[in-house]
């Protein structure tokens, strides 16, 4: 079995214009399933821990993106995927804000990408107005020769949506993948089952499959 976590706070679904994401999050789900071969439990992170691991015999983790900011969470509701991110005896794929929370709990800085400049136009400005972001399917560059990129073009097309980045790759962790926006998109550890992309291979297309291609290297890579 493996675990599917929903990173997202609840305040973001108090929003009923964001039932969207709720729904998703299932469709995630089958697709981790349909990919794996394997039964995928969905879990909110509050209900997350090594507990459930052990009890389930949980084969890997994968946490969702997330929109709410990270000081909107209680520590305490995140000790149990942290100590999960930090024994390294779980394979691990953090998509986007799932990534995010790997790195911080590896004690990778977080912080937002930047401003824009004052002459600079938002182009998404119903998205975190005023700041650096990158939203939709866009390529990214990968880098490096690794398991994990095995069968991908060079500037395979995914899909973004982030304003924040880690700063600096965790101990441990080698990148794979880059923009001129965000320099560490995908990224993993040298001896541990932990990876993860700061975009979301997870919403791959048809016309965009290069996700789908590189959740499976990350399965094939952990022995899924």
């Amino acid at each position: 079995m493996i675990l599917y976590v929903d990173y997202e706070h609840a305040s973001t679904y108090l929003e009923p214009t964001n039932d969207w994401l709720l729904a998703n999050r299932a469709r995630i789900s089958y697709m981790l399933q349909d990919i794996t071969g394997h039964r995928c439990l969905l879990q909110r992170y509050t209900d997350v821990g090594a507990d459930i691991v052990e009890e389930l015999d949980i084969d890997a983790v994968f946490i969702s993106g997330n929109g709410a900011p990270a000081d909107a969470y209680d520590p305490h509701d995140l000790g149990g995927l942290i100590e999960i991110i930090r024994s390294g005896a779980t394979p691990v794929f953090g998509l986007c804000g799932g990534f995010q929370l790997l790195g911080t709990a590896l004690g990778a800085p977080l912080e937002r990408i930047g401003p824009l400049r004052d002459e600079e136009a938002d182009p998404y400005p119903d998205y975190e107005p005023g700041w650096r972001k990158e939203i939709g399917y866009a390529p990214v560059e990968l880098v490096g020769d690794h398991p994990l990129l095995a069968g991908l073009e060079r500037r395979p097309v995914v899909r973004h949506a982030h304003t924040w980045e880690l700063k600096e790759l965790p101990t441990g962790f080698v990148n794979l993948a880059r923009t001129d926006v965000t320099e560490i998109q995908y990224a993993a550890h040298e001896s541990l089952p932990l990876a993860g992309t700061q975009f979301h291979p997870e919403y791959w297309t048809d016309e965009h499959p290069a996700g789908r291609r590189l959740i499976t290297n990350f399965c094939e890579w952990v022995g899924l």
